[in-house]
Parts: structure tokens; sequence; C-alpha cells
């Protein structure tokens, strides 16, 4: 079933998209596809750190196409209340720098006329709350990439990586995975996961989360590959 959003431009829509990727590192599934493209399209600039999870998720994508693109196909996703997306968008779409300067164009054009004392008291105060906002101190995060080893070639993949994707704690995003031969026909499970610093701790879902009972039927042990500051 496709998933909706409407008018991702205005506060209410940023809000929900936040609120929507709070336990998701994709618009759909667990790799970036052409939902992230349609989404990411449909925004007209990049998302300020207030919205914590829409600015992450919006990094990575933009990382990503400068890297590597996006081929997956998704399951569908529909923006309401913004411009009509093309093909051409989902397939390219626009770089920061073309977004800045469309930003700027737009700056130059007065389309409503004179501002009305409560639109200018009203702007004053959203100014107030976004600069108050940005001065509170966020928690740091990082981005980790695991090992997770099965027990033997007979171990089910498929459900190590449910069981390891089904621990949810406040402050873990689960990311892109894949399965990478180790020999004798065993493959391990490398995987990537973002944390808040001030609330995860790998060490401990490690210890007391995927190597005990019930994931531990799946789960020989974990190793920290890579643990970078975002």
């Amino acid at each position: 079933m496709a998933v909706t959003f409407y008018d991702l431009t205005s506060a209410a829509g940023l809000k929900k998209l936040d609120d929507f990727l709070l336990s998701r590192s994709y618009i759909s599934g667990y790799q970036a596809s052409k939902d992230d493209l349609a989404v990411y399209s449909a925004l007209s600039s990049a998302p300020s750190a207030e919205h914590v999870n829409v600015y992450r998720w919006y990094t990575h994508i933009d990382a990503l196409l400068r890297i590597s693109g996006v081929e997956a196909e998704g399951c569908g996703v529909v923006v309401k209340g913004s411009a009509p997306i093309t093909e051409e968008a989902i397939a390219t779409p626009p770089s920061a720098e073309t977004k800045a300067a469309e930003d700027d164009d737009d700056d130059d054009v007065d389309l409503f006329g004179e501002e009305t004392e409560e639109e200018k008291k009203a702007a004053e105060e959203r100014a107030a709350t976004v600069k108050a906002a940005s001065k509170k101190k966020e928690s740091g995060k990082s981005s980790v990439l695991l090992d997770v080893k099965p027990w033997d070639d007979e171990t089910d993949m498929k459900k190590l990586e449910e069981a390891v994707r089904s621990v949810e704690m406040e402050g873990l995003l689960w990311g892109a995975s894949k399965l990478v031969p180790v020999g004798y026909g065993i493959k391990k499970l490398t995987i990537m996961l973002t944390i808040v610093d001030d609330l995860v701790s790998v060490d401990t879902l490690i210890e007391e989360r995927l190597t005990t009972e019930p994931i531990n039927e799946y789960v020989q042990s974990c190793d920290i590959v890579a643990f970078n500051k975002i």
C-alpha cells in the first residue's frame, strides 16, 4: 500500500514526515528506493536540524545520490499538496546548489503583496521559536557498522535479520544491510545502524539484546566494524 504525505513545504507536513521517520531509516523497506527520491524531490530545500529525523534522512539520501545513486523501486509513495513530481525529478533530484539558487529566486518574488500586522507578528514568533530551538544542545549521533555472525551454515539468515531488526530502543535506527560470505557456506549479516549517543550504548545493545534470548537462537556473536560520529 502506497504511503501518502501532504504538503511537505509546510511545518505541519514536515512534522508528519519527521514523526514517520522516527523509527525508520527509509520511506519504505530496508534500503533507499525511488520512494525516498520522490519525497526528497518534493522538499523545496534541505530541512532544518529542528526536524531531527527528516534532517538525518535527507542528509543520508543526498549523500547516496552523490556517491552511488538509488535503484530500488520501493512500494510507491504519494505526495499531495505540492507540485507534481516528474519522472525526471525522481531520476535526477536537484542538487543542493540548485535548490539554494531556486530559494534565492523565490525571495525576490512577492506573491501575496504586503504583509499584514498579524502576519508579521506570526512570522516573528515563528522565527523566535526556531532560534530558541536551535540554541538547544542536541545529543550527538553515531553511525555504526556491525557484523552479526550466525551459529552455522544451517542458520536461517532471513530470520536472523528479522530478529536483529526486532530490537527497538529509543535513539536506535536500523539501516541498510547485506549478507557477506565468510567461508564453508556460512554468511554473516553486515548491518548499519544510527544511534543517539546519550540514549544507546552499542556494547549494551550487543550484550543485553542481540546475544541474549530469544535472538541468540540465531546470533552467535556481534562485532563492531566501524563507529563514526555524525
